[in-house]
């Protein structure tokens, strides 16, 4: 039996393994009748010898796989993470079991002497193999084989020696696994060592000196730990002595690989040096020397709580309940340890809100009440966020709700809302930093997925603490990642294993530099949804009685965060930009629903502003609630179950992802039903003028005056086609071919009104649109699609006198691409485009393009223009297949702006990338709100995506498939995975569909879906005509029928300009309007607000809370991209 410590492991800087447990590997003695020649064992496995020679048990360079059992799908779990050198890869067959085999080529025939396998950190482990041994890759003959006794536990080391065999290859065979049920078997790393001529002392062995940051009392004096690792090189044991300053010298029998001993000596004040010296038979063999640093007077807060995946690992009202109980332990643990030291009473973290709602909806009014009794006393901290969100996703009104349930719960329990957690989701979109701000929120522990396609996260910002500042300059968020993300306890075990693992957490903080004494670790086990440790009290007090130092206190993020800033704040570094966001992309693969979404998020902006103009004091709230709730359940980072990927068929699978999907359907209906509750409410519900013709009412939502195209539906409107003013001039007007009646409102006033007439009669045929062929033209732009590709191949502007399509891109402009697999070489374009007309003018002109296209039953593509409108509408429509291999959809936008700046609108901010984004932000796409701008000094233009919210800048850099976990992995012609700086060019990809996730997320879609951009060219970037574009884009003009004219006088006017109202709504008790007020100029400014009767008896400045807070005397001082929410008390 040969014996490898943990410590081997946690050598590595995943740092994963209690350093205190043993772990065994063991070859089985009998030799196999398959060996060829006549083989013995070692001699590692004889009684040391007096004067034997010490054969040296060297490693090889890894080798090449060149078979194996099928892995797990997704690219999680590749075969070659075991050669990797990364402990925080693994590979895993497919539910193989004992069939999962692993075949490796040396290139050469060599000298074979030894094997090391780590196991996974999973159940699934191998228990025993066997090593084949040939010269031919079939394995059709053999010249030896050896059965290996694995270790048989989670992240266990295997480690065997066996005579020398020369081959070139060998087949790992596993032959019995742990249980049944758990047939994913493989592994971390392996390795093959050789043999090399003997030495007379183990001269190769190393002795490595670890003093820990551990502080026990001992007689009434301080001791230090030290851990001292003998690394033994060699096949043979040997006794030996271990020769310590300040120690007697300790006896050891060595055997081959690691053993790690700890000894304790008197706490120094100062640095001083410490020697040890390895003596084989009285002489030395090895020595080493370090320096002993001080302990550090440690504080390790740990924040338990239960990782949240609403889904994923069991279907969602089964994760509910689970979080019930899981608050309901929470509370017992914390009443069974009230007697307990101060710190080692037991705490919760919501982690986000979603659990403590399921939690009040459903509790009797006692179990209501003992839940908000145990947030008031602290024992179950608030953490902010609704649920752990896909920020990227989320429209920024939509940003500011996820606030919601927390400030509501912070109300009823009387104490504040200061922090926020996230788990699992690595980056967030700059927005997310307005809105904890805007809460009230001071501290954000974000604890991400600590492998798997997060970039440079984790090694960026694990430990590293800092501000996030937000758009406007005026607040800062103190941010902070703990090792190991929010997984620790998923990796380690649950409470004991602490023992083992802060030893070397700390001494590994004080090598790498970290410059506090404050520190703290999330602490989830049992895996995503688990319960709360229930060991974790008892070993938190157990520890702190036998330790000086760490002390370890078990807090909620509040507690934690705000005596760490006590006393490091002023010492933090600030960062600003965006945190752009990695996760994203796989809401690609339910292209539909995340349309859906997107609208459902801006329509109820829209029907709230409408609800406020016309009755503010009837504000449906429940009923938007339950709508934005759905909004944000879509948007939460679980998208279906583990094996949505890999099995997608399953019942388990579909019924996971059948509430999902309803989560975007629900929100479309509830939308739609408000908005329309609020035009057809009575006042202006459906009835007849007595003109003949019907009364349009339009309304203005947004607070500028907006000219725009009006579309009626043909079921509604069929009085005519003349559309009149109420001064009874004509308006441009048209009647479409799909029925609609389109025409042009002009100077709808903002936040009000604007009637019109439908009658019989003629129309204004007046126009400046022109259709040839495959051109379009209008008063300013000129269109021309390509014949054989149906993009547009030249886009010019007379006022600009600019072509706008760049000719040498790899794209024009809507261009469609289709990707198999991430190889470049493979990319697809549509077949031949067949172009028509489609709409003749004289108010609207547009050619359809139509085609077959790889992954779709049918391509079409509208391009329009609208007469009296400087811009080009663009509706995509894919009819997709369902397709099981990995695939991305693009459409391309090669725009031809030289020297250009690239701006995207993130939500509650603008950014340019690279310069606009902190360190470790994706780069291979980005989270797009309503806009891209691409300018230079002169010109540019805003392409303006409505329903996909993805884009890539330079090429198609949106092709990782699987988790790829190594920043710096190669993958094809892309030098890295992650992209450590965006290119920099004006050509845009709208990234539409993927299905590249090996998990979570959808492993197929397919039927119709509908992707709309507009693109406005411009002169001079102007920051505030970016961002009107991108919200008319997505808010369009309301029309309805109406009894009586629409009012034009604006709710409220806000001046200057540059200040934008972003949403208007009544208040959540009904008693004041609250406004949300935007520094879209880009320029601070002083906004006047005049409000129309009923005029407000007080207007405040206010926050998400809705509470009063500071009076507004005439101006409202409104900061750079910064948001200022305004309170307006209403009349009695």
């Amino acid at each position: 039996m040969l014996h490898a410590t943990a410590d081997e492991v946690r050598r590595f800087p995943a740092n994963l393994v209690n350093s205190n447990r043993r772990y065994c590997a063991m070859m089985r003695l009998p030799v196999p009748a398959t060996i060829a020649v006549a083989l013995s064992l070692l001699s590692a496995a004889a009684a040391p010898v007096a004067g034997t020679e010490f054969t040296p048990i060297l490693p090889l360079a890894p080798p090449t796989i060149v078979g194996n059992s099928e892995a797990v799908p997704g690219g999680a779990w590749e075969v070659t993470h075991l050669i990797d050198g990364q402990l925080q890869t693994e590979y895993a067959s497919a539910g193989k079991g004992v069939e999962t085999h692993v075949d490796f080529d040396f290139g050469r025939p060599v000298a074979l002497a030894g094997f090391k396998h780590i196991d996974r950190n999973d159940p699934a482990t191998a228990r025993s193999a066997r090593l084949v041994f040939s010269q031919q890759p079939d394995f059709s003959s053999q010249v030896g084989s050896v059965d290996v006794k694995h270790t048989d536990q989670r992240s266990g080391i295997t480690l065997v020696t066996f005579p020398a065999v020369t081959a070139r290859y060998v087949r790992w065979q596993v032959t019995e696994i742990n249980a049944p049920g758990h047939g994913c078997i493989g592994g971390k790393e392996i390795g093959f060592f050789t043999t090399a001529a003997p030495d007379p002392l183990p001269s190769r062995d190393l002795v490595i000196i670890r003093p820990e940051q551990i502080l026990l009392p001992r007689d009434g004096q301080q001791v230090q730990v030290v851990t001292i690792t003998i690394d033994h090189r060699y096949a043979e044991r040997a006794e030996a002595s271990l020769e310590v300053d300040g120690l007697a010298p300790i006896p050891l029998e060595l055997r081959l690989g690691k053993e790690t001993r700890e000894v304790t000596l008197p706490a120094v004040q100062a640095d001083a040096p410490l020697h040890a010296i390895l003596k084989v038979e009285n002489q030395e063999a090895a020595r080493s020397q370090v320096l002993r640093q001080p302990v550090r007077p440690w504080t390790v807060y740990l924040l338990p709580h239960s990782h949240i995946d609403i889904g994923y690992t069991a279907i969602q009202p089964d994760v509910e309940r689970k979080q019930i109980i899981n608050l309901k332990t929470a509370m017992r643990l914390a009443r069974q340890t009230a007697g307990y030291p101060e710190n080692a009473r037991f705490r919760w973290n919501a982690e986000v809100m979603w659990p403590i709602e399921c939690y009040l909806r459903r509790a009797a009014p006692e179990e209501r009440q003992a839940l908000l009794d145990a947030i008031k006393a602290g024992q179950i901290g608030l953490d902010g966020l609704y649920a752990n969100m896909l920020t990227g996703l989320c429209r920024p009104e939509e940003l500011m709700r996820m606030m919601d349930y927390g400030l509501e719960v912070s109300r009823q329990c009387g104490i504040p809302l200061e922090s926020a957690m996230i788990s699992d989701v690595p980056g967030y979109a700059w927005g997310t930093a307005v809105a904890m701000a805007h809460a009230g929120v001071k501290y954000f522990s974000f604890g991400p997925n600590w492998f798997g396609r997060m970039g440079y996260t984790m090694a960026t910002w694990q430990d590293k603490p800092f501000y996030w500042e937000t758009p406007d300059g005026r607040h800062r968020v103190l941010c902070w990642c703990p090792r190991t993300g929010y997984a620790l306890g998923h990796v380690i075990g649950d409470g004991p294993a602490l023992e083992g693992y802060l030893p070397g957490y700390l001494t590994e903080r004080v090598e790498e530099g970290y410059g506090y004494d404050i520190t703290h670790l999330r602490w989830t086990v049992h895996g995503d949804n688990g319960p709360p440790d229930e060991k974790l009290s008892d070993v938190v007090k157990k520890w702190n009685e036998e330790h000086v130092f760490p002390k370890l206190i078990i807090a909620t993020t509040a507690t934690a965060f705000r005596e760490f800033e006590k006393r490091y704040g002023a010492e933090l570094p600030v960062f600003r930009g965006d945190y752009t966001p990695y996760w994203e992309d796989g809401a690609a693969s339910s292209a539909l629903e995340t349309a859906l979404n997107r609208d459902s998020a801006e329509r109820l902006v829209q029907a709230e502003t409408l609800w406020a103009m016309l009755y503010p004091n009837r504000l449906r709230f429940n009923d938007f609630y339950e709508a934005w709730r759905n909004v944000l359940l879509y948007n939460e980072h679980t998208w279906g179950a583990y094996n949505s990927v890999s099995d997608p068929d399953l019942p388990f699978v579909r019924n996971q992802w059948r509430i999902k999907h309803s989560f975007a359907v629900d929100a479309d209906r509830q939308s739609r039903e408000l908005l329309a509750e609020a035009v057809y409410s009575p006042g202006i519900a459906i009835s007849k003028s007595d003109n003949n013709g019907e009364t349009i009412a339009v309304y203005n939502t947004n607070s500028w005056p907006r000219t725009d195209l009006v579309m009626l539906p043909r079921e509604l409107w069929s009085a005519g086609d003349r559309v009149e003013d109420l001064s009874g001039d004509a308006v441009p007007s048209q009647r479409l071919s799909n029925g609609e009646l389109a025409f042009l409102a002009t100077d709808v006033p903002p936040l009000a009104g604007k009637t019109f007439v439908v009658k019989p009669g003629d129309r204004p045929t007046t126009t400046h649109l022109q259709v040839d062929g495959s051109t379009l033209a209008g008063a300013d732009l000129t269109a021309k699609m390509d014949g054989q590709t149906g993009g547009i191949a030249s886009l010019r502007s007379r006022r600009l006198d600019a072509e706008l399509v760049d000719q040498k891109a790899a794209t024009a402009v809507n261009d469609y691409f289709y990707l198999l697999g991430n190889d470049l070489k493979n990319l697809q374009r549509n077949g031949p485009a067949k172009i028509s007309v489609k709409e003749a003018g004289p108010l609207v002109a547009s050619l359809l393009i139509e085609s077959d296209a790889p992954g779709c039953n049918h391509l079409s593509r509208e391009v329009r223009l609208i007469d009296g409108l400087d811009r080009v509408d663009i509706i995509n429509r894919v009819d997709k297949k369902a397709v099981r291999e990995k695939e991305g959809v693009h459409f391309g936008f090669g725009f031809a702006v030289p020297d250009a700046q690239v701006r995207l609108d993130v939500g509650w901010a603008v950014i340019r990338p690279n310069e606009d984004q902190i360190p470790a932000s994706c780069r291979n796409w980005f989270s797009v709100q309503r806009f891209v701008d691409v300018s230079n000094a002169n010109y540019g233009v805003t392409l303006a995506t409505l329903d996909a919210p993805m884009v890539e800048i330079g090429q198609i850099t949106g092709r990782l498939i699987g988790s790829p976990s190594d920043p710096t992995e190669y993958l094809f012609s892309n030098p890295k995975a992650w992209m450590d700086r965006a290119l920099e060019s004006p050509t845009i990809y709208s990234f539409v569909m993927n299905n590249h996730w090996g998990t979570n997320y959808r492993a197929d879609q397919e039927g119709l879906v509908e992707f709309r951009y507009s693109i406005r060219p411009h002169g001079a970037y102007s920051p505030l005509e970016a961002v009107r574009f991108g919200v008319q884009c997505s808010q369009p003009l309301l029309a309805t029928i109406a009894s009586e004219p629409a009012s034009t006088e604006p709710r409220l006017t806000v001046m200057p300009a540059g200040v934008i109202v972003t949403s208007l709504r009544p208040s959540r008790e009904g008693k004041a309007m609250i406004a949300r007020l935007y520094g879209a100029s880009g320029r601070a400014e002083q906004a006047t607000i005049r409000w129309a009767a009923p005029v407000p008896k007080a207007v405040w400045v206010s926050d998400l809370s809705e509470r009063p807070l500071q009076a507004v005397a005439e101006t409202v001082d409104v900061p750079a991209w910064g948001v200022v929410t305004l309170r307006a008390d209403l009349p009695e």
